[in-house]
């Protein structure tokens, strides 16, 4: 790469890769000479990462920021239930390893909160030695910037990514049966069942049955269901009979038109499921599209379509979680590792990750670029698949403290289901378990 891509007088940020192409990025947004990046060249950061294609794309271009700033990062990207632990012992313990946390919004968010954990980085975006002029609130998404602030609406991180739930359909398998993308839960159902056959080694559908992984997957229907698990009021609504509705949705998918040992599925076995061809339909976040494109990894490319989640009997909506990135309140080298998460909601990094697949940035004016939306490289179904999501976006999760304890306590319940337990007494044990947390918790 030219050393002049690098000059912070010249593109402020990155403008410019191998990957992407200068004709690419080259004009993208004006210079941002007023951002001092060497000022805190010698630092090095520590940045703990989930590991998903997300992180992947960080750490692929980790160099550019180092030659950029002077800043040398160690980045540990481990898998999303081990990342939750370490974080939350670290954190609490007053002493964290590490500078920089990557967050899941949708879990972490009220924790983080209460514990006073990440840093008050308000005044660092109205800096303009330390922040692009680019960088503004106005940018991201509403969502986005309601996930990254307190209740006192203190910004306390900076919005990297948004996950949209999808359906990933074979079409080749779809065309062999004459069945069309399902438009509403009774032909999700429906079109599953038809496309299983076990003496063949097809099924029809795949999701999370692994227990806390798989909880998402309900919520998603019981929105569809024209609920959530929590209503305005605070109270649980997860034994209600939308609840137990979507739940018995769950299990028939599950049981009737699931692979075997689906129980043990997180996303990446529902994934190695999909990619090998003999999947119908898979259910999961958007962002965990580009292995099926590569023909190195994936037997079925060129076969996928990327479908909005089906009406249903009350609503269509997408689940939506989303994930940040933010300063440790306990690390003594704020302003370099803001620089570093800055550097990586960029505009530059944003469109990365949508030419990538994996991932769909908050900032609208990476989503609204035609260049950049030129040099995506997801068919065009992927893309339409995450303009209509976003049209029917609703949280995934409640946004509580124990949202781990949520995740946990009706997971389980959820893998009882697919070996044969009853919904709704499942559902009404896991409420009767989680009320008293929940209590806590407020209190």
């Amino acid at each position: 790469m030219p050393s002049s891509f690098l000059n912070p007088t010249r593109r402020g940020f990155l403008a410019g890769s191998a990957a992407l192409g200068a004709s690419t990025l080259a004009g993208l947004r004006p210079a941002a000479a007023a951002v001092d990046w060497k000022r805190f060249s010698g630092t090095t950061l520590e940045v703990n990462l989930v590991k998903s294609p997300r992180s992947e794309t960080l750490i692929k271009y980790l160099s550019e920021f180092e030659e950029l700033t002077g800043i040398k990062v160690n980045a540990e990207a481990t898998p999303e239930q081990q990342q939750r632990q370490k974080t939350t012992i670290e954190l609490s313990s007053g002493k964290p390893s590490f500078d920089v946390v990557h967050m899941s919004y949708h879990v972490q968010k009220r924790q983080f909160e209460k514990g006073g954990w990440l840093a008050d980085i308000s005044g660092f975006l109205k800096d303009p030695s330390l922040t692009d002029p680019s960088l503004v609130e106005g940018d991201f998404a509403e969502a986005g910037m309601t996930f990254a602030k307190d209740s006192d609406g203190v910004l306390r991180s900076l919005p990297f990514s948004v996950d949209y739930w999808i359906i990933y359909w074979n079409k080749a398998l779809f065309e062999k049966k004459g069945l069309s993308y399902p438009t509403t839960f009774d032909e999700l159902a429906s079109a599953a069942e038809a496309l299983t056959d076990p003496s063949a080694g097809t099924y029809g559908f795949v999701a999370r049955g692994l227990k806390n992984a798989n909880t998402p997957v309900w919520t998603t229907l019981l929105l569809g269901h024209g609920s959530s698990p929590l209503g305005p009021d605070g109270k649980l609504r997860t034994n209600s009979e939308e609840a137990i509705e979507a739940a018995k949705l769950y299990q028939r998918l599950m049981t009737k038109a699931a692979p075997p040992g689906v129980s043990g599925f997180n996303w990446a076995e529902a994934q190695s499921a999909f990619l090998q061809g003999k999947i119908g339909m898979w259910l999961d976040g958007v962002g965990f599209a580009p292995p099926i494109e590569n023909p190195e990894k994936s037997r079925v490319v060129g076969q996928v379509g990327y479908g909005v989640m089906p009406k249903g009997p009350k609503a269509q909506a997408a689940a939506t979680t989303g994930d940040g990135l933010g300063v440790v309140a306990a690390s003594q080298k704020k302003e370099a590792a803001y620089l570093f998460c800055q550097w990586a909601i960029s505009h530059e990094m944003g469109a990365r990750l949508l030419q990538a697949g994996a991932g769909v940035p908050f900032r609208q004016s990476v989503l609204d670029d035609a260049k950049v939306r030129e040099g995506v490289k997801m068919p065009s179904a992927w893309l339409d698949a995450v303009a209509g999501s976003a049209k029917v976006s609703q949280l995934a999760l409640p946004v509580i403290i124990p949202v781990t304890e949520f995740r946990d306590i009706y997971g389980v319940g959820l893998t009882n289901m697919i070996g044969g337990a009853d919904p709704a007494a499942e559902l009404k044990n896991a409420t009767a378990q989680f009320e008293p947390v929940l209590a806590r918790s407020e209190g």
